[in-house]
């Protein structure tokens, strides 16, 4: 048996958006999704699953992870990731990358090669020299869009969330407006039985230099046991302040709650409307994709035959043929 699951953000998607535009997210996600599941089907472990397919996120532009990475108040991307397998509770982290391609696989590199969970900055980019990763300059990592929305962005003196739309006014932290939450990452259960967790972000636009979201923090944004794995989107600090992938699996643990009420426990007790959304998985192949906010680019397939990519609550493209 196996799962699957992953996101590329949550928050405001308005259902009006072109049809082009939205194909082009359904195609991505669904793309993304038959990289972990051909991998799951080879008996390949989890972890490579999840790595799999956050890279291939990491890669489309159309995502705030790696190229398509949002901008910081320098003008310059600070990348950020974290991965965590479950049945061994190894995990690793990466902040402030600026030259690595993909951030996820030099977090799978800091839990393997390295004494250490989170190296960030200059740290990391001098591990990332020291194990070979494959490098590329910051401005790989950008996009007009991108730029455009910085320019937005310092125009009205604004730190943003994802898909920040300056004549909407929306994503704007200051006045807590909704906005989508550019955040990329799976779950995975394996044939084995084994649970893993991705997450990769380019943070938020035109924040601090420095400035370290849940996505890289293990218990936050990512998080994975024998019995779960969890990856977060939204608003990072706070999914930081709630602990939100480690408090899931501890409503799990200790109330012995199921995975979909311990996910609803924590998004409509914890946290806020409009704060983002989970994707999880449980050692019993069970799925949930969950959020507070009115929509979220999300996929899930499992051994039985589900194969799904959604944005929507009722979302017209939710149902798709694998094939």
């Amino acid at each position: 048996m196996y799962a699957i699951a992953l996101h590329g953000g949550a928050g405001v998607i308005s259902p009006d958006i072109p049809a082009a535009q939205k194909q082009n997210y359904v195609q991505s996600l669904r793309q993304a999704l038959l990289v972990g599941v051909t991998l799951l089907r080879e008996g390949r472990p989890s972890l490579d699953a999840v790595e799999a397919v956050v890279c291939c996120l990491e890669n489309d532009p159309l995502f705030n992870a790696g190229r398509g990475a949002v901008l910081n108040r320098a003008g310059f991307h600070e990348l950020e990731a974290s991965i965590m397998h479950g049945n061994s509770m190894r995990c690793g982290a990466v902040g402030g990358i600026t030259t690595v391609k993909n951030p996820i696989s030099l977090a799978r590199l800091v839990m393997e090669k390295s004494e250490h969970v989170y190296i960030a900055g200059e740290g990391a980019e001098d591990f990332a020299t020291e194990v070979g990763v494959e490098r590329v300059k910051n401005d790989y990592f950008t996009t007009q869009k991108r730029a455009s929305q910085l320019v937005d962005a310092q125009k009205d003196n604004v730190v943003a969330l994802d898909f920040f739309n300056a004549k909407q006014k929306e994503g704007i932290l200051a006045g807590y407006q909704p906005s989508p939450h550019g955040t990329v990452g799976c779950v995975a259960l394996d044939l084995k039985g084994e649970l893993a967790a991705a997450t990769s972000t380019g943070g938020l636009t035109n924040k601090r230099k420095g400035r370290v979201g849940d996505s890289p923090v293990i218990g936050a944004g990512t998080y994975a046991t024998t019995e779960v794995a969890i990856s977060a989107t939204g608003k990072g600090e706070e999914f930081l302040r709630h602990s939100v992938g480690r408090t899931i699996a501890a409503v799990m643990e200790y109330r012995g709650d199921k995975l979909d009420s311990a996910v609803d426990h924590v998004l409509t007790q914890k946290l806020k409307p409009d704060d983002g959304g989970v994707i999880a998985v449980d050692r019993h192949g069970n799925i949930c994709m969950d959020y507070n906010s009115r929509g979220m680019f999300r996929a899930c397939a499992d051994s039985n035959g589900k194969f799904e990519v959604a944005i929507w609550e009722n979302n017209e493209v939710s149902q798709l043929q694998e094939s």
